[in-house]
């Protein structure tokens, strides 16, 4: 009995212990709060605006910023593809559109309402957000996908994994959409996870879309699928779509070029390319056009 004790109090001890470290973690405090009777996001259109935008990390060196009066313009309804080398300031600005973070200068716009004076919870229902790595739970394929709209009907979830070329897969086990996906979705391919995210965000049906380096991890085969179902989730949407990749933006309507924090390129595919400058170097690398010489 004594042995049953001294185990049981290790036990508590280490619950108590664990306990304690996420008190600390629930006890700090929000770097990003919402104004007392903040109003709601309401999205008509969807531009957005980025109007001299300024900002730094809190843990960066005095000096040291990531954007100095940056201004951007996408038109509700554009595909705008972000691209320019690790470190420019891509997916640090798809984080100030979902106010991860706020910025110290300037403000972020969409329809004209500062996204700092809205509450976070409705600008989170008005864009939908596919990063690299689909975040999945230990759930059903149904049960993940209708996290973006846990109302939805069995018909709505079907569709949307239709359009996100997600069936193929999903209907070949003997469970479909009941199989269970394991922790972070292990039981699925890359490409197969991101097949579930998209579906999940054309179900979310969100009139903002924030697409981070959302095939850069796949195999090619995976892409093609992927890339289709990104056309279905991208039509009617503003879309903001950040890669290295620079296939996956190819398509789009523009395609802005960052450099250090700066816009140093901006228009089509086309444009850039007979333009000669960064996007074209970056294009010939990723085609193999440097080989030719």
């Amino acid at each position: 009995r004594l042995n049953y004790v001294s185990s049981m109090m290790q036990r508590i001890n280490r619950a108590l212990g664990d306990a304690a470290e996420m008190t600390r973690v629930l006890d700090e405090p929000r770097l990003v709060a919402d104004d007392e009777n903040a109003p709601e996001l309401k999205v008509g259109e969807g531009a957005i605006d980025f109007e001299h935008l300024s900002f730094a990390y809190r843990d960066a060196a005095a000096g040291e910023s990531v954007f100095d009066d940056l201004t951007l313009h996408v038109a509700a309804g554009q595909r705008v593809g972000l691209v320019g080398k690790s470190g420019s300031g891509k997916t640090t600005l798809t984080k100030l559109l979902l106010r991860l973070d706020d910025v110290q200068g300037g403000c972020v716009l969409v329809d004209g309402q500062d996204v700092s004076r809205c509450t976070q919870q409705s600008l989170r229902r008005q864009v939908a957000y596919v990063p690299q790595e689909a975040l999945l739970f230990h759930r059903s394929i149904r049960e993940n996908i209708a996290y973006g709209r846990p109302d939805a009907t069995d018909e709505q979830i079907r569709e949307a994994a239709r359009l996100a070329n997600a069936t193929e897969f999903i209907d070949r086990p003997p469970r479909g959409f009941d199989t269970m996906v394991g922790e972070r979705g292990v039981k699925l391919s890359g490409g197969q996870r991101q097949r579930v995210a998209i579906a999940r965000a054309i179900l979310t049906d969100a009139p903002i879309l924030v697409l981070d380096e959302a095939t850069s991890a796949l195999d090619s085969e995976s892409e093609a699928l992927v890339q289709e179902a990104l056309e279905n989730l991208m039509r009617g949407r503003t879309s903001i779509v950040v890669a290295h990749r620079l296939s996956t933006v190819a398509a789009l309507d523009r395609i802005v070029v960052l450099a250090d924090g700066e816009i140093v390129e901006d228009g089509t595919h086309a444009q850039l390319v007979e333009a000669g400058g960064e996007y074209a170097s970056l294009w010939g690398r990723q085609t193999g056009a440097f080989l030719e010489a």
